[in-house]
């Protein structure tokens, strides 16, 4: 954030798929993360269906928790 001068970081990292899951972390698992000056906000998802749909519910997933941080509403697991 303070590289790009930006208010918000938004990070994900998961197993996306089809291929590279394990019983530890099996394909679909997402954590997604929000930083801000107040501090940083994660949480962590368990998506189904291919690699692309798993993409783009990370990415939703990720979009509802900035928009609970803006909001100053949290995570509710």
């Amino acid at each position: 954030r303070a590289r790009c001068r930006a208010d918000y970081g938004i990070g994900i990292t998961g197993i996306a798929g089809p291929g590279g899951g394990t019983d530890a972390k099996p394909v679909g698992l997402v954590h997604v993360a929000v930083s801000s000056a107040a501090g940083e906000t994660t949480a962590h998802r368990r998506f189904s269906g291919g690699r692309d749909a798993v993409r783009e519910q990370a990415v939703q997933a990720a979009l509802e928790l900035l928009r609970r941080v803006l909001l100053g509403i949290g995570e509710e697991g």
